[in-house]
């Protein structure tokens, strides 16, 4: 039986890709499930709909909150008293998310209790990278992080889509009683699956101060930019906590270069592909997020497609990203990350030109071809990208960098529905304006106006594709000597 340089057999392999692929399925699976139930949940407890709004928000918070500080913890005391440590509390969360607020009758329970489900999710969301690129062999780490980031993709995908599913069928609460089972698994898996690391040397101790400040900064920007179109970008909160964020993250990178153990190495940002490529994680995300979230409202709206029917055009999203990051996986050994991230860049572009073209009148056929091509270049985007991000700094830094690229798939999904709805809203409302459309304006007037908002925001995404073509032609693969060593040394021809 063929042997990794842990000594796990091919089949522990295999058990293991799949433990790291439940734990990234499962924390991307719960930033999104939640929404297409939030108005279920608005009429059990008789709540406006910004205030049922914070089962979402509060588990986003707390994740980039979280997650950099569970990164850095990972590298002090070993993976996998984490990712076990993470999986328990994300279940007790999802279970007391499930049984607790309708036995209290009780909202803030419910808040609560997501609250601490994220701090769950954030522990095994930071450190999935880490633990492919620690454990898996170099020959296989293409193949491993392709299933592995295909899956945390497909669980952000396909999330309104299955909690669509239970909420009309069973009940809301089995949005989160479905991660009882699954992570009771997961915890077995993983206690059988993953090797004990041996924890890095910590010189300085646990930056406390860094931890807090990156916590509140980024828990404040995130607030900000998503209740910013609820509560008025110029209302005192939201000038309130955008100040705030913008004064603690500032902090937090003056206090990280000071200290010789930091919560956040940025010195690793020196290095020009560290830099460009964190910055196509980023940005991929971004421009994702807007299209993410306004196409269900143009094919609700303007199609005038229901629920269900909606849903399931979305899933051609999901099946082209799980079949190009499968795909993704197996070339990335073959012609290298460079080469993969070019070509997604170049789909990206299409797919996103493409979204500018819809029209009241556009065929479902088209839509769905947008959606393929889109979905297509995201998955072949998310591993070469991670794989890079992590091949390219010291081992020491692994559980770091592993939360960084978590954090880069998460937050920039908050920022870019912000952003995409604040051009959604003000380029409806100043093309109103000019060409003097009221609300008695006829039904076939209003839809032509919604779909030119959409048409903005798609071509802002579109814009950031070129933007993300332009740095993947400028970015270059490196791989620190740390994974030069050994066995591994001969599995690296042709990647550099």
């Amino acid at each position: 039986m063929e042997k990794n340089s842990l000594g796990t057999g091919k089949a522990g392999l295999n058990l293991l890709i799949i433990s790291i692929s439940l734990a990234a399925f499962m924390s991307a699976l719960d930033g999104t499930i939640v929404n297409i139930a939030l108005p279920t949940i608005s009429a059990d407890f008789n709540l406006s709909s910004s205030t049922v709004s914070w089962v979402a928000t509060i588990y986003l918070l707390v994740m980039a909150g979280c997650v950099l500080i569970f990164g850095k913890l990972s590298d002090g005391i070993g993976f996998k008293k984490v990712f076990l440590s993470g999986f328990v509390i994300f279940t007790l969360g999802s279970f007391s998310c499930g049984l607790l607020p309708d036995l209290l009758n009780s909202f803030p329970v419910l808040i609560g209790s997501r609250a601490f489900q994220a701090i769950g999710g954030a522990m095994i969301t930071a450190i999935a990278p880490a633990m492919v690129t620690a454990y898996i062999p170099m020959k296989e780490k293409g193949k491993a992080m392709g299933i592995i980031m295909t899956v945390a993709a497909l669980g952000t995908a396909i999330g309104p889509t299955i909690g669509g599913v239970l909420t009309q069928y069973l009940s809301w609460h089995w949005i989160f009683l479905i991660n009882v089972p699954v992570g009771i698994i997961a915890i077995l898996l993983g206690l059988k699956v993953i090797p004990v690391s041996t924890p890095h040397d910590n010189p300085g101790g646990f930056d406390k101060a860094g931890a807090f400040l990156i916590f509140t900064g980024l828990a404040a920007l995130l607030f900000s930019v998503s209740e910013g179109n609820t509560l008025g970008w110029t209302s005192p909160v939201i000038l309130g906590t955008l100040a705030l964020a913008l004064i603690t993250l500032a902090y937090f990178v003056l206090h990280e270069l000071r200290i010789p153990d930091p919560l956040l190495e940025l010195r690793l940002f020196k290095n020009r592909n560290f830099l460009l490529t964190n910055l196509i994680m980023s940005l991929v995300f971004f421009s994702f997020a807007g299209i993410n979230y306004l196409l269900p409202f143009y094919l609700q709206y303007v199609k005038g497609y229901g629920t269900s029917d909606a849903g399931l055009i979305l899933t051609a999203l999901s099946v082209a990203m799980m079949v190009s990051g499968i795909l993704a996986g197996v070339l990335y050994n073959r012609v290298g990350g460079r080469v993969l991230c070019i070509a997604s860049g170049i789909f990206l572009v299409a797919g996103y030109y493409l979204m500018t073209l819809l029209r009241v009148d556009s065929s479902t056929g088209f839509v769905i071809l947008c959606l393929l091509i889109i979905g297509f270049s995201l998955g072949l985007v998310v591993t070469p990208a991670s794989n890079m991000i992590m091949n390219s700094v010291a081992k020491k830094y692994q559980g770091m960098v592993s939360s960084l690229t978590s954090l880069e798939r998460f937050a920039p999904l908050t920022l870019g529905i912000a952003f995409a709805n604040l051009v959604f809203i003000q380029g409806i409302t100043a093309i109103a304006e000019n060409r003097g459309i009221t609300e008695s304006a006829p039904a076939n007037i209003k839809l032509h106006l919604m779909t030119a908002g959409f048409d903005l925001a798609f071509f802002f995404s579109f814009v950031v594709a070129i933007i993300i073509l332009i740095l993947a032609l400028f970015a270059r693969q490196e791989v620190h000597p740390d994974y030069l060593a050994g066995k591994d040394e001969d599995t690296l021809t042709g990647m550099i």
